[in-house]
């Protein structure tokens, strides 16, 4: 287990005893990792439960079946095998449970799903024995009113963004934080990212990268029309209000992890906050932050 200095404490082994298995259903490597998963649960006397899309792409009879928004009430450990996408599309539909995520990378980038395949057994044999990292992170909730009326809403762990849609076009849009006017701005749109966003699209639009554990939202502007708009940091309870420009010529879309897609119009009001629930993603013990940076990221080592 981990010690007290690092902040965390591992579980006993009894309290994961119901393992639910996402993976990425298209994929034949992700296949294969879960064959090899579901065989070494089996044989350590767990009780393996699959989300319904991922039994459908493997022919294992044996384990539970159900819904994915079902896996939070009938696990206590959720595994996701893919890249970052499938462990974000998983983290929105589980938030509201306490069930923690473990993630298997089968992707490309991997910050979120850090355990490679060919450590499979052995990691996640470590974390069901209580020698693991639990960190705490938070998401997103994103709403849309027009007119008063609610049109569409979603949930983020990553990043909700506002961008001109199906068309290369500057837009405009007025930015709201914990009631008072920051600016109006014309651009090709606004990046409200968590932590956990900091080194994924954020990133790549100039952002800083925040460490996972603070408090708070990085604001980064796409392509602003002027150089003094830069990127904002403000604290983990502020509340957003964007307010959609009366003359685009084109209507924006706001997306939360690239997903929840709801195409905006003119006067329409997108608001934007910590949402009441946390998420737990589970890490190996050799887990470390700034080596997932070095790495992912070609820092330098020397």
């Amino acid at each position: 287990m981990c010690n007290e200095r690092q902040g965390m404490l591992g579980r006993d082994m009894s309290e994961f005893q119901s393992i639910g298995l996402i993976g990425r259903t298209e994929s034949e490597s992700t296949a294969t990792s879960l064959d090899r998963l579901i065989t070494f649960l089996e044989r350590g006397g767990y009780t393996v439960v699959l989300e319904s899309n991922t039994a459908r792409a493997i022919s294992r009879r044996s384990a539970e079946v159900s819904p994915r928004n079902k896996l939070g009430e009938l696990c206590d450990l959720v595994i996701v095998i893919g890249g970052d996408g499938s462990l974000l599309s998983a983290a929105r539909a589980l938030a509201k449970y306490s069930v923690p995520l473990l993630g298997i990378n089968r992707g490309h980038l991997g910050f979120l799903t850090d355990i490679s395949p060919d450590q499979l057994e052995k990691k996640v044999g470590d974390v069901l024995s209580g020698k693991y990292l639990a960190e705490s992170r938070f998401l997103l909730d994103m709403s849309v009113t027009r007119n008063g009326k609610p049109i569409g809403s979603g949930s983020a762990l990553n990043d909700v963004v506002l961008h001109p849609g199906e068309f290369i076009r500057m837009i405009e849009f007025e930015l709201y934080i914990d009631g008072q006017f920051v600016y109006r701005q014309r651009s090709d749109g606004l990046i409200i990212s968590t932590p956990t966003g900091s080194t994924a699209y954020a990133l790549s639009g100039g952002g800083p990268i925040m460490h996972p554990k603070l408090d708070a939202i990085v604001l980064v502007p796409i392509n602003p029309h002027t150089l003094g708009s830069r990127p904002i940091v403000v604290e983990g309870s502020s509340e957003f209000k964007i307010i959609v420009g009366e003359y685009n010529s084109a209507n924006p879309y706001v997306t939360c992890d690239g997903h929840d897609q709801i195409i905006t119009k003119p006067n329409d009001v997108i608001r934007i906050h910590k949402k009441p629930h946390r998420l737990t993603l589970i890490h190996p013990l050799d887990h470390n932050f700034y080596e997932t940076c070095r790495s992912k990221l070609n820092w330098q080592n020397n």
